[in-house]
């Protein structure tokens, strides 16, 4: 493995290049730095891209240093941390990069990559990150859900938005405007299915009578389950560890 030089301190990397990378890249977690290198650069052009990051990289493997010196202020989300999704607790890593801003990646766990400039907000910075990445997900899965389910029903919502509810999983307005609460993210999708067909099943019957019922189990022969669990589970589908709450 390569080593760089800076000062008296040795910082071994892993090189790699890549064929889709726009630009050269270095990331940098507790154990391991990677230098990406794009499949046209020669070893002049690696070894100036490092020499512009030295001290960029000097003061980051210092800070993480310090930061695990100090277990006791370690900050709620940091590698190996765990965030619900999908009723199912999934690690995170945070990563810091050279880059101009944050980015999040889902891959068997979330990966968060830190932009070069965060600094004593970087928790706060990963939590705002990730919030949004499942909201956007959140409203990803509704909009396929109830898509799929128009196709085959006929049910077609005037729109279908992701919401923060103080009370209830979904409405489904006089309209035909569905909103559904982004916080079943952290639920199985199959309970955020039974939701978006519930309040689809609404276009058709607008009151929780007999009718409605016997409709949904139509659309969904094995609700019943899935409500069972969000009526067992709904206390903990919370995004207050997203906010420090």
């Amino acid at each position: 493995m390569p080593v760089l030089q800076i000062g008296r301190a040795e910082i071994a990397y892993e090189l790699r290049r890549s064929a889709t990378a726009a630009e050269r890249r270095i990331t940098v977690t507790p154990d391991h730095v990677e230098v990406m290198a794009l499949t046209t650069d020669g070893d002049d052009d690696i070894a100036g891209f490092l020499d512009r990051k030295r001290q960029w990289l000097f003061n980051t493997m210092r800070d993480m240093e310090r930061i695990a010196a100090s277990r006791h202020a370690v900050p709620r989300f940091m590698t190996g941390s765990k965030i619900p999704y999908r009723g199912r607790n999934m690690p995170l890593t945070v990563r810091r990069t050279d880059a101009d801003r944050a980015m999040v990646n889902y891959r068997n766990g979330f990966i968060v990559d830190l932009p070069h400039w965060a600094g004593q907000d970087a928790d706060r910075l990963v939590a705002s990150e990730l919030q949004h990445w499942l909201k956007q997900r959140a409203r990803r899965d509704a909009r396929e859900i109830a898509a799929n389910y128009g196709k085959r029903f006929g049910l077609i919502p005037r729109s279908i938005r992701v919401e923060d509810f103080a009370n209830g999983w979904g409405s489904c307005g006089p309209e035909g405007n569905v909103l559904i609460n982004w916080h079943l993210i952290f639920a199985p999708r199959k309970v955020l299915e039974y939701v978006v067909v519930h309040e689809l099943a609404h276009l058709r019957h607008r009151s929780h009578d007999k009718e409605f019922w016997s409709f949904l189990k139509e659309l969904l022969p094995n609700y019943e389950p899935r409500k069972t669990w969000l009526d067992n589970h709904q206390s903990g589908l919370s995004a207050d560890f997203l906010e420090g709450r």
